[in-house]
């Protein structure tokens, strides 16, 4: 498939510096979710240390430290807010893997696949009664406001995404707001608590929360594209998988639109009626490709990406805004 790999190949520019620039603060936020993730109940740790240990990149933890030394933050509360997102972010991952029905995580066998559905949820609800301890240990009720809100926000983005779920008549504008829910609401929260725990300015807090949402929505937007232009080794799942679950992602809202009438047929049997199988998932990538839907979702991927990058323009030049504007170019050039 053209234009992801493509893309993938050009590489952008990287998390290298982002991570740098955080390591010290990062090796805290590793601590801390090593020592609240204990347990007395054995299954607690086991399953919560199989995926917080299995690769992921911890950008949404690393965004919130970031921002804070954006805004020239010098507390320590910084930390826990930043383990409290990650542990935000593992819980939603247990918990739509059950949904999902998944059976890979990162590449791995998913928990649910190795514990059960019922560990997977109460453990991901252990994470988040953890993550909320956190927020009130470090006694910012502003920070707390923003952090509850988008718990409260990726819930609904979830109940949202059932609701559309194998619906073909789902817009771009209704698939749009789903995702800006289910996706870039943790991220906008991440950015946000930073300039708000260092006292910054109202219209850094604001800058800081559009950087974070228009980045979740590029990175949800490329993970649409990567699903049907990827390979399983990258992606960390079945290449195919959203179009097996039936899921309504962005290119298929828009090679639905701009099909045929019989093409239409193909999709609401395909997606509405469960018939998609490997023979039709070949013919479903074709589709896509004829109507430009995976490049035209990159390309709206590129839109919000540069949507990020201009908040950023309100902070004075710094390596550190230089690498979360790298992050921006990364996420929208990867291949996992």
């Amino acid at each position: 498939m053209g234009v992801v790999v493509s893309i993938g190949e050009k590489g952008g520019g990287g998390v290298e510096n982002l991570v740098a620039l955080t390591r010290e603060d990062m090796a805290r936020v590793n601590e801390t979710i090593l020592s609240r993730t204990g347990s007395d109940v054995t299954m607690i740790p086991e399953v919560a240390q199989h995926l917080i240990s299995s690769g992921g990149k911890r950008l949404r933890p690393m965004l919130t430290l970031a921002t804070a030394q954006l805004a020239r933050y010098t507390g320590a509360g910084h930390v826990k807010l930043a383990a409290s997102v990650e542990f935000m972010h593992t819980a939603t991952l247990l918990h739509d893997d059950v949904v999902d029905e998944s059976d890979l995580r990162r590449g791995k066998p998913s928990a649910r696949k190795v514990w059960g559905n019922e560990a997977s949820v109460l453990v991901g609800d252990f994470l988040l009664g953890q993550a909320f301890k956190m927020m009130v240990e470090v006694g910012s009720l502003q920070c707390l406001d923003v952090l509850s809100t988008a718990a409260a926000v990726i819930a609904e983005g979830e109940v949202m995404q059932l609701a559309a779920a194998k619906n073909t008549a789902t817009t771009e504008d209704e698939y749009l707001a789903v995702i800006r829910a289910k996706t870039a609401a943790l991220f906008a929260a991440a950015a946000e608590v930073g300039p708000i725990l260092a006292g910054a300015p109202e219209d850094a807090q604001k800058a800081c929360r559009s950087y974070g949402l228009n980045l979740g929505v590029a990175f949800q937007l490329i993970d649409d594209a990567l699903d049907y232009g990827g390979t399983s080794a990258k992606l960390g799942k079945n290449v195919g998988d959203d179009f097996r679950e039936g899921k309504i992602t962005l290119p298929l809202v828009l090679a639905f639109r701009r099909g045929t009438d019989e093409e239409r047929q193909f999709w609401r049997d395909s997606i509405e009626k469960g018939m998609s199988d490997d023979t039709r998932l070949s013919r479903a990538i074709d589709l896509l490709k004829k109507h430009r839907a995976l490049e035209d979702t990159v390309e709206r991927a590129r839109h919000y990406g540069e949507v990020a990058k201009d908040a950023l323009a309100l902070f004075p030049a710094s390596p550190m805004r230089d690498a979360l504007g790298e992050v921006v170019d990364f996420c929208i050039s990867r291949a996992y």
